[in-house]
């Protein structure tokens, strides 16, 4: 099967020209190819936000080639696969990085490692697999040549696979954790809508929110501008989770996180 797209997920950054080599290289293989960049911001080495960034975002893609370059462990024995789902496929480490976005496509039905020499680049660097390895395979996969000629079969349940905690909920209290924070700062919680409903938890109503020994006061609201500015609000975001965000302002920089770190929230009304 032949793909007009390739989505492209990284922690490259723009400053450097890693990401137009990758474009380059899927170019010259797969000339008519479209890629949709989807991000090259993603915290350096965090595969947890690499992997809920492009699982979050697929759904809303073209059938695709999803390429996705989060390596921390580029030229170790960690294997490079190409990854069939029901609804695309993905390319990129076997670190982790590839399974949640392979549960959003309907999920994964076989998956290969990446050893054929034809569909690698001549001499293989042993610190840029995303041009030697990743990009090569993507853009041959878009062109339509069948996954299992890239190399040889792995079994699904051996791939490596990250995962957040399930949240516990009761009356009056969500016991959750950070998922990631975006560009804006708005802190994404592992939780997602229906748990406030559960926990018995109503728009308008002040919550607490307990992050290690700090305590900050936040309204339950739906947009940001139900807040004043400055003012700590707790919303469902696009992706259908649950956030605390600022009104006019970065909700990690006020509650002093990092993009990387994933403390654990409890959320407390009345009851809880």
């Amino acid at each position: 099967m032949r793909y007009d797209w390739i989505s492209f997920t990284t922690d490259y950054g723009l400053e450097d020209p890693f990401v137009g080599i990758c474009h380059g290289v899927i170019a010259r293989i797969a000339s008519t190819a479209r890629i949709i960049d989807l991000s090259h911001t993603v915290p350096p080495g965090e595969i947890r936000h690499g992997a809920f960034t492009l699982a979050q975002a697929v759904r809303y893609l073209p059938p695709a080639v999803h390429l996705a370059v989060v390596d921390p462990g580029v030229g170790t024995a960690r294997r490079a696969v190409a990854v069939v789902a029901r609804d695309g496929l993905l390319v990129g480490p076997d670190n982790g990085l590839l399974l949640a976005a392979a549960a959003e496509l309907g999920g994964a039905l076989a998956a290969y490692e990446l050893r054929e020499p034809e569909y690698r680049l001549p001499d293989v660097s042993a610190t840029f697999h995303g041009r030697d390895i990743f990009a090569p395979a993507a853009a041959h996969l878009a062109t339509g040549v069948p996954p299992e000629r890239l190399g040889p079969a792995v079994g699904v349940r051996e791939l490596e696979r990250v995962s957040a905690p399930a949240p516990t909920v009761r009356l009056g209290a969500i016991t959750t954790e950070v998922l990631m924070i975006d560009h804006f700062g708005n802190i994404q919680l592992a939780a997602r809508a229906g748990t406030l409903a559960d926990a018995g938890f109503d728009e308008g109503q002040q919550v607490t929110i307990h992050m290690g020994e700090a305590r900050h006061i936040a309204v339950l609201g739906r947009t940001f501008e139900d807040v004043e500015n400055g003012e700590l609000i707790l919303l469902v975001d696009s992706a259908g989770m649950l956030a605390l965000a600022i009104n006019g302002a970065s909700a990690a920089t006020k509650l002093g996180l990092v993009r990387g770190h994933f403390p654990e929230c409890v959320i407390s009304g009345p009851y809880g």
